[in-house]
């Protein structure tokens, strides 16, 4: 059990290292990369935290609490990537409205040349 806790602060200190090397470096945006050190500041808090592990793992009904600390990442993590689906998808339909306006004024511009010749 101690090691997978080791492994999952060295985890989630490297998540959050390299979010905030990321967004240093603007790989990445700071509004997208508050919800990545939200993850890694989850983890390192779970991972960290015997009694709040050993509280999860009886409140879920697991005798492990090694187990709380996987749910708790796969939780974490299907929250975080459930954002950026919105996200996307937002994005996507922004680039289809983008797009329809441009297309309606090309046609009216190549209309304004076609009107004055």
């Amino acid at each position: 059990m101690e090691r997978l806790q080791v492994m999952m602060t060295i985890f989630s200190l490297a998540l959050m290292l390299l979010v905030l090397f990321s967004v240093r470096r603007a790989h990445i945006r700071v509004e997208y990369s508050v919800s990545w050190l939200g993850a890694g500041l989850a983890l390192l808090i779970v991972s960290r935290s015997r009694p709040v592990l050993e509280w999860l793992a009886s409140y879920f009904g697991m005798h492990e609490p090694a187990t709380a600390i996987i749910l708790v990442t796969s939780g974490v993590f299907l929250v975080v990537f459930y954002r950026f689906s919105v996200i996307i998808s937002d994005l996507k339909d922004s680039n289809i409205a983008l797009t329809q306006r441009m297309a309606i004024l090309e046609y009216e511009l190549a209309a304004r040349r076609e009107g004055g010749r």
